[in-house]
């Protein structure tokens, strides 16, 4: 098992909130560390930008990327996970061990072009044992121009992460076994962070399309709805389609449009409830385009409704402010609880902002609480058909606990 190669100076402090960079000494004590410990059979690594370097064996697509590091717990689920347009500019450390088992396929997808950098796990991935398996994970990975890593410490990994914060890191898969650690360490360092990043230009669609594909079925996969009854309006900022499919399956015909779209062509298209989506990114970048678009949205009667990124949009167009968790939350089992019920929902979660609970202005009310660490999770506007989460209802992958959320919109639609 590969070890991670470091010193425990000038680490980041996720519990503080402060931010200290690696001394050079630091760098260059931990490249000339990792030097000493690279095993025969080593052809890919992480290298983070203190130079903390991680040896191990590559897969998937040959090459380089840069970008955030982070972890997700779920135990099943990697493709959709893979194919999440959120994790846009991040490289994934999958904690569950048994990644890749199942396979891929053409139906376990959220977005056709995968946005996320990399992939990391502890074992090497085996052959695909399931029926439903058309290609090993591998092959996908290097069809989808992505480079994985294993045999890497994940748990070390995870736990660097939980006690100093989400670090830049580059990962390289060289099968030739060339690799400039001491270059990866640079691009680590220099890459700027997610913070100021508008990743949603990146993921969104160029031009508007209608979504009519409903929730999959064991014996019939998926279908169409040809019978809908209410008009959904989704602004992508990085949709996964499990959410669209969501809408489809109540009885939403559903079009979706740019990100940046004018709230003028949004309304003009007479929609009965405006979805706004997940994505990447930070809510500030974004926001420079999208809040006004929202505020527009605002002024008009249509119910709205935000999961995720579109969360946190919604919430600076009310005034709120965001900002970047040290850690992120990311995974299948996040309890979350709903304040005027006191019911807990077991949820999936994917990201690494959050809306700041003690921002939210007059007329704004807290929905839902992280009972992880307390951080705002859901809100409404008093007297309007407006409401938000921050967490992922469609369950792809995930608990199905919060589905009633789709089912609360349609009735909206069905009120206004």
């Amino acid at each position: 098992m590969a070890q991670a190669t470091s010193t425990p100076s000038n680490r980041r402090i996720a519990r503080k909130g402060a931010v200290v960079s690696a001394s050079s000494k630091t760098i260059k004590a931990n490249i000339n560390r990792a030097l000493k410990t690279r095993a025969p059979d080593d052809n890919a690594a992480l290298v983070l930008a203190d130079g903390t370097t991680f040896w191990g064996r590559g897969f998937g697509a040959a090459g380089q990327t840069v970008a955030e590091v982070c972890f997700n717990t779920s135990i099943t689920g990697y493709q959709e996970i893979l194919t999440d347009p959120s994790y846009a500019g991040q490289i994934i450390t999958f904690t569950f061990p048994h990644i890749g088992n199942v396979g891929t396929n053409a139906e376990d997808i959220e977005t056709t072009t995968p946005a996320a950098r990399a992939m990391i796990v502890r074992a090497d991935i085996t052959e695909p044992s399931s029926w439903r398996s058309s290609q090993p994970l591998q092959a996908w990975l290097a069809k989808n121009k992505m480079p994985g890593i294993s045999g890497i410490d994940t748990r070390a990994l995870a736990a660097r992460i939980r006690d100093c914060g989400a670090p830049n890191g580059a990962l390289q898969y060289a099968p030739k076994g060339k690799i400039d650690i001491e270059a990866l360490a640079r691009k680590a360092a220099n890459w700027p962070g997610l913070e100021g990043m508008d990743l949603a230009k990146e993921v969104t669609c160029k031009k508007s399309y209608s979504w009519t594909e409903t929730a999959w079925d064991l014996e019939a996969g998926y279908a169409k709805q040809t019978k809908p009854k209410h008009h959904v309006v989704a602004i992508d900022f990085g949709a996964k389609h499990n959410i669209l499919r969501c809408l489809a399956t109540l009885g939403c015909k559903v079009t979706v449009v740019p990100a940046n779209t004018p709230a003028k062509k949004i309304l003009a298209l007479k929609p009965d409830g405006i979805f706004l989506s997940n994505g990447p990114g930070d809510p500030a970048a974004t926001g420079t385009y999208a809040v006004p678009i929202i505020q527009d949205i605002l002024k008009s009667s249509v119910p709205v409704f935000g999961i995720c990124l579109g969360h946190q949009l919604l919430a600076r167009a009310l005034g709120a402010t965001t900002t970047k968790m040290a850690i992120g939350h990311r995974g299948a089992n996040h309890p979350v609880q709903d304040l005027k019920t006191k019911r807990v929902e077991i949820t999936s979660q994917n990201h690494g902002f959050k809306v700041d609970l003690e921002s939210l202005p007059k007329g704004v009310e807290a929905t839902h609480i992280s009972l992880f660490d307390q951080s705002l999770e859901g809100l409404k506007v008093r007297g309007k058909p407006v409401f938000s989460v921050q967490y992922h209802p469609e369950a792809s992958p995930g608990p199905e606990d919060s589905h009633h959320l789709f089912d609360r919109f349609v009735k909206l639609m069905g009120k206004n």
